[in-house]
């Protein structure tokens, strides 16, 4: 399930900087989340497994069954929505998961989603968005109460905790322009990508022809390119949600749904 990938040059260097001794792997499959019996497989490649659970009460009534059974202490890598690169801290050491789906996408693009997670987990943020929001959650999930549906708030709870982290990340990313050229072009490029589906993001919200989750998705994904997102996640880009963490973004998001209406 699980082979070791050799990291060179630029990669091999911010492993070294941001997460010594962390293992890259590729899979043999995709997943969206590694099955228990599948995740056993990583004692092959690991010293040890630390599954990490969480509180029932952390979650309302109504939670994805996915979203339980991450809480649960069965040991559940990635979740829907991580893309072709996932991370865990649940292994001594850490690992990052390189997916097969992300074969015949451009190597500079799949390097710098292998150093983001690289930094991310020597950063020490959190590993999936309940770890975030923990018991405010719940919180979350009744300020959109009404207007999105269990995955939908699941769908920007992750957004928001992506944010949370692009915050912490950029600085990084921004820093590589000296000494990891061809990383910071992808991370570079990839904002410039984003501008023009930003510029339309609010319009086709407030029309009706992007929902909620899928415009939090792209404004979020902005900040960790520098790239401002539109109006309403503009107050996700600044150092109070940087600094505040979690208690922000319930109330950014309580705000938020009460304009809207």
């Amino acid at each position: 399930m699980f082979t070791e990938r050799s990291l060179s040059g630029e990669l091999a260097a911010v492993r070294e900087t941001h997460a010594p001794g962390a293992l890259v792997v590729d899979c043999a499959q995709d997943f969206e989340t590694i099955p228990p019996a599948q995740a056993e497989d990583l004692a092959l490649v690991t010293d040890s497994l630390d599954p990490t659970s969480y509180p029932d009460e952390w979650l309302p009534a109504d939670a994805p069954d996915l979203l339980t059974r991450y809480a649960s202490t069965d040991l559940t890598v990635g979740a829907p929505g991580d893309g072709g690169v996932a991370w865990t801290r649940q292994t001594d050491p850490p690992v990052v998961f390189v997916k097969p789906r992300l074969e015949g996408s451009p190597s500079a693009f799949v390097d710098f989603l292998i150093a983001e997670a690289l930094v991310q987990v020597g950063l020490g943020l959190p590993e999936q968005f309940l770890a975030f929001f923990e018991e405010r959650y719940r919180d979350l999930a009744a300020a959109v109460e009404g207007r999105l549906d269990p995955v939908g708030t699941y769908q920007v709870a992750a957004a928001l905790t992506e944010a949370y982290a692009g915050l912490h990340t950029r600085e990084t990313f921004a820093g590589w322009d000296d000494d990891r050229p061809d990383l910071f072009a992808a991370w570079h490029d990839a904002g410039t990508r984003l501008e023009p589906r930003l510029s339309e993001l609010s319009g086709d919200l407030a029309a009706g022809r992007t929902d909620f989750g899928d415009a939090a998705e792209l404004a979020c994904s902005a900040v960790k390119h520098a790239v401002e997102p539109p109006a309403p996640f503009t107050a996700l880009d600044t150092g109070a949600y940087r600094d505040r963490g979690a208690p922000f973004a319930v109330k950014w998001a309580e705000k938020t749904f009460e304009r809207l209406g």
